[in-house]
This record gives C-alpha cells, sequence and structure tokens, in this order.
C-alpha cells in the first residue's frame, strides 16, 4: 500500500505569505505530518520554524540561466521544469526537516485514570497455545491494524501450515480484540490455579468452569482501557470479530497432509445483561474446547507465557506482534529473526519496503520510549535487513528491611513455562 501524500505548497505561493502566515502553515504542515508518520506532534519552536522557512526558499533560478526579461517558449518550458525540479526538492527536505524536529510518537499509551489502584493487584496476563508443536504466539493469529481486515492469513511454518479465517460480515479478529481472549485464557488459568491449590490441601473443589461471565468494565480494567461509552461497543463488536475468527492448522510430515484441525478464538458468546443506557454490562463466552483442555486437563506444567500487563498500553499493533513473538523467542535471552521472516509471521498485507520502513520507526520509537522487557536492534546484512529482540533484565525488585519482597512484587504469579529456543 503506498504512503499516502502531503500536499506542500508551491515555493512561489509560499514567499508571497506574511512571516505570520508562513509560520502557521508549517505549524499545520507539521501536524498533518505527525500524523501521517506516527509521530509525537508538538508546536514547532522559533529555530525549527526559521530552518522550515529557509528549506523552502534556498533555491534560485540562476540555475536555469534564463534570460532576464524574455517570454520564449522554451524559457517557459524551462521555468515549469525548473518549478517542478524545486518542488520535488522542497517535499525532500521539508520531509527530512519534519522528521528531525518531532519526537518519535510514544510507543505507550497513557493508562487509564484508575489504573494506579488496579496495579496494586498486578494481574497476571497469559497467552495460550494452539497445539502442543504450535504456539499462538510465533505467529500473529490476528489483523495488525485497528480496523477489521477481510480475507484469510496464511503462514507456512515448518512442517505446520496456519490458517487464520473471519466471518463474512464481520471480518479478522484485531490484534486490540485479542485482548479479550487474553482476559480469558487468564482467568482460566487462576481458576486452575485455585483448583490445584486446594486440591494439594486435601480438598475437593469442582473443575474450573467452561464458561466465563465477566463485567465488561473488568474486560476493559483488565486491559487497561478507559470505562468510556464507546470502549462498552468496540468489546461488543471485538466478541462478535472473535467469535467469528477461526484457526485451522494443518500439521505436515515429509511434505504430506498428516492432521488438519480448526478452533475459534472463542466459543458463543452471549449478552448477560445490560445497562439502564442500553451500554452492555455483562457477557458470558464459552471457553473453547482446545483452550479449556490445554489449560484444565494438563497435568504438568501449564504451556503458558506470561505477558507484560504493559503490552496492553502498546498502541502499535506491529509493536504488540515484535514483543509477542519476542517473549515467546527470546523468553529472557536473544532472538533474531529476518525482517523478511518477520513479513511473513506477521499475516502484513504491505509491501516489503514499507513493512520494512515502519519496522526501522518502530525500533526508532523504541530508542525513545522503552518497549517493555525488550530492546530491539535492526541490522542490514547482505542477505536483508534482521531484527535483534533482546530481554531488558528487571532491576533488583524492591524488598522491605528484612530483605522479603514488597506486596506490589509478590502478587505477581510464577511463570509456567519457559519458552524454547526458537
Amino acid at each position: 500500500m503506498a504512503e499516502p501524500r502531503l500536499t506542500f505548497m508551491p515555493r512561489a505561493a509560499f514567499a508571497e505569505l506574511t512571516l505570520e502566515q508562513k509560520n502557521a502553515y508549517l505549524q499545520e504542515l507539521a501536524e498533518a505530518f505527525a500524523v501521517q508518520q506516527g509521530r509525537e506532534h508538538r508546536p514547532l519552536d522559533k529555530p525549527a520554524l526559521s530552518r522550515l522557512r529557509r528549506y523552502y526558499s534556498r533555491r534560485v533560478w540562476a540555475d536555469l540561466k534564463l534570460a532576464d526579461g524574455q517570454d520564449s517558449e522554451l524559457n517557459r518550458v524551462l521555468r515549469r521544469l525548473g518549478e517542478a525540479i524545486r518542488d520535488e526538492d522542497v517535499t525532500v527536505d521539508v520531509r527530512a526537516a519534519l522528521m528531525q524536529e518531532l519526537p518519535p510518537k510514544k510507543l505507550l499509551r497513557e493508562a487509564p485514570d484508575d489504573d494506579t489502584q488496579l496495579m496494586f493487584f498486578v494481574p497476571t496476563v497469559y497467552d495460550a497455545p494452539i497445539k502442543d508443536d504450535v504456539h499462538l504466539m510465533d505467529v500473529a493469529p490476528f489483523a495488525l491494524g485497528k480496523t477489521a481486515r477481510f480475507g484469510v492469513i496464511r503462514y507456512e511454518l515448518k512442517d505446520s501450515l496456519i490458517t487464520i479465517e473471519g466471518g463474512y460480515e464481520t471480518g479478522l479478529a484485531t490484534v486490540f480484540d485479542y485482548d479479550i481472549f487474553l482476559n480469558m485464557v487468564s482467568h482460566l488459568a487462576e481458576e486452575v490455579r485455585r483448583f490445584r491449590l486446594e486440591t494439594e490441601k486435601g480438598l475437593r473443589p469442582s473443575l474450573p468452569a467452561k464458561v466465563y461471565r465477566p463485567s465488561v468494565a473488568h474486560i476493559l480494567k483488565f486491559c487497561r482501557r478507559e470505562d468510556g461509552g464507546r470502549q462498552y461497543e468496540e468489546v461488543e463488536a471485538a466478541l462478535r470479530r472473535l467469535g467469528m475468527t477461526t484457526i485451522t492448522v494443518t500439521n505436515m510430515a515429509g511434505g504430506k497432509r498428516r492432521e488438519v484441525d480448526t478452533r475459534p478464538l472463542i466459543g458463543e458468546y452471549r449478552v448477560v445483561s445490560k445497562t439502564a443506557k442500553g451500554k452492555v454490562d455483562e457477557v458470558e463466552i464459552t471457553i473453547p474446547d482446545w483452550v479449556y483442555t490445554s489449560v484444565v486437563k494438563n497435568d504438568k506444567a501449564l504451556p503458558l507465557l506470561t505477558v507484560n500487563p504493559d503490552y496492553f498500553l502498546i498502541s502499535s499493533g506491529l509493536a504488540r506482534f515484535i514483543y509477542r513473538l519476542a517473549r515467546k523467542a527470546a523468553g529472557k535471552d536473544t532472538a533474531t529473526y529476518s525482517v523478511a521472516e518477520l513479513k511473513k509471521r506477521s499475516g502484513s498485507q504491505q509491501e516489503f519496503r514499507y513493512f520494512l520502513r515502519d519496522l526501522r520507526e518502530l525500533v526508532v520509537r523504541t530508542q525513545a520510549f522503552a518497549m517493555p522487557d525488550y530492546d530491539l536492534e535492526l541490522n542490514d546484512h547482505r542477505s536483508g535487513p534482521s531484527l535483534t529482540m533482546r530481554y531488558r533484565p528487571l532491576e533488583k525488585p524492591p524488598t522491605d528491611r528484612r530483605g522479603r519482597l514488597t506486596d506490589a512484587t509478590a502478587t505477581e504469579l510464577p511463570l509456567l513455562a519457559e519458552p524454547q529456543k526458537a
């Protein structure tokens, strides 16, 4: 998909503006550019405005050697050609200047106002596998954008083919819809933990229920989102997309088809109650068999990985995909993938050059605003660029005078299964 173009004012028109008008135009241009590039917008200061004004007027007509006072066809052609060249120059120059003047957009959005209270009881966030030998974090089982995407995503991995399909009317679930899936799995993992603790005490607890009935307010709080009216509508739309998105795994052996199964991201769902204003209040989600079986009916350590709660604050779909892949492949170490492989695993529809451009921009953003848990480094090789994801060790956890962990860290549940090396 080609990048949308900004329309730059011709130099002649810019030259006729007053100083105040030039500055106002450049401020508007900077704001539009920030939106287009996904960069942090801030008003340009006087030195920046001065530099941009100079970029608009630094080239002269003398290079074309036009005869003064003559209005021949040749001079008119040369003048049009020169104007086109200068317009192209100003486009490149002003874009470069704006890239320099505007800081990268923050990687993490602001947490909601009531988030501080929630963080006293840090929820443990879990992801889940598709099958024993194919992990959901190896690929993006969703669309990376914030809007619905239609069509099919196919991933060809070693000895397996993964196909993601969405509903005809709803499209594929998005990476932000997937937050509800994480909430469902994390709830189930916590219920299993409690079940095992009670069993160890000699009690006879019932197995965790296969139906999860949260309030929408709870889902929003868990996913660290604002509790607003539009959010309630988005949760209901997300449930529709999740319910219609299926994952088909074809296991291959020696190039021959061996086994095929199709699994939904969530089972059935229904709205249990609504508020007096008509907002969805409580929902009921049936946990699909493949999730329930892998989490509940597993005598060994559960095949789950924890996810940093700050994952929910990551505003970029691409960054979320990179974080999940790093969590699986790097764990507490380092992993490297070629950019070509990353593009394949992300399901991106972009041309390679645009995918690489967005990835470079993401790496720049993480240098200014760190990604949770991992540092990113993009390297160029003869065989093509690659991305290294390196775990960033946590600082020593806070303790009391006796050397015991404080409550803020003691609430974190242990990691149930360490990732295998990629």
